[in-house]
């Protein structure tokens, strides 16, 4: 595992529970908006921290936490990701995994051994749109498109959200996404916010009464449609 951050205390990453927070390093996409950037951009991060500092600090607050977000980056890219996660959930806590989707043999697999109790995943566009947003070239959307068949159909909680960004994002391409998650599942629509850490300068989030104008023309249609960020 290459970890890059660790964040001890979290409450609002884990839907209704105390959490801990894992930053794993390398993602294979490049979104222009992401604000991650020291994370995606390399695999050799200097300031690695060590799996066991991990494990020492969950033994440490059993009783105290709920459980373990395991976050990048992407951390289905991680070789020993399984085996990691198994050593959390062995010591009794519950793993909420942020992912993008883009590997659904390693998301069916933590589904089928009954490793993760929470997923969220990054929808970044509408599937014509996808490889402007993901920021490279020949993205497989029928990985995507598997990853959301695979949660829609386990019995785990789980939630789709979508970075908007103005100059990306319109109601066209979000109308579209709704369309193809359906009106049972939750979908977040998260308002970009600018920071130092982005790959890339200059892009702009919605005003708040965009973003309310958006999700109120879709919420009669998909009920389960939310806001964060605003």
């Amino acid at each position: 595992m290459v970890i890059s951050g660790f964040q001890k205390l979290t409450l609002v990453d884990y839907p209704e529970h105390i959490a801990c927070l894992v930053f794993t390093q390398g993602c294979n996409l490049r979104c222009p908006f992401c604000h991650n950037k020291d994370l995606v951009c390399s695999m050799n991060n200097t300031n690695q921290i060590d799996e066991d500092v991990i494990f020492r600090y969950l033994d440490k607050r059993k009783g105290l936490i709920d459980g373990v977000c395991v976050s990048g980056g992407e951390p289905l890219l991680q070789k020993d990701i399984i085996s990691f996660i198994k050593k959390i959930k062995e010591k009794g806590y519950k793993v909420k995994l942020d992912t993008n989707g883009t590997k659904p043999l390693v998301l069916k697999r933590l589904l089928d051994e009954n490793l993760v109790d929470y997923v969220a995943m990054d929808v970044k566009n509408s599937f014509e749109g996808y490889d402007k947003v993901a920021g490279i070239e020949n993205v497989c959307v029928d990985n995507i498109k598997l990853s959301i068949e695979l949660l829609k159909d386990s019995k785990i909680n789980y939630e789709f959200r979508t970075t908007v960004v103005k100059e990306l994002h319109n109601f066209d391409n979000i109308s579209k996404i709704c369309k193809y998650l359906g009106k049972n599942v939750k979908y977040y629509l998260q308002n970009y916010r600018d920071c130092e850490t982005v790959l890339v300068k200059g892009f702009h989030s919605f005003s708040k009464e965009e973003i309310i104008e958006i999700k109120n023309k879709l919420i009669k249609d998909y009920p389960n449609i939310s806001i964060r960020g605003i």
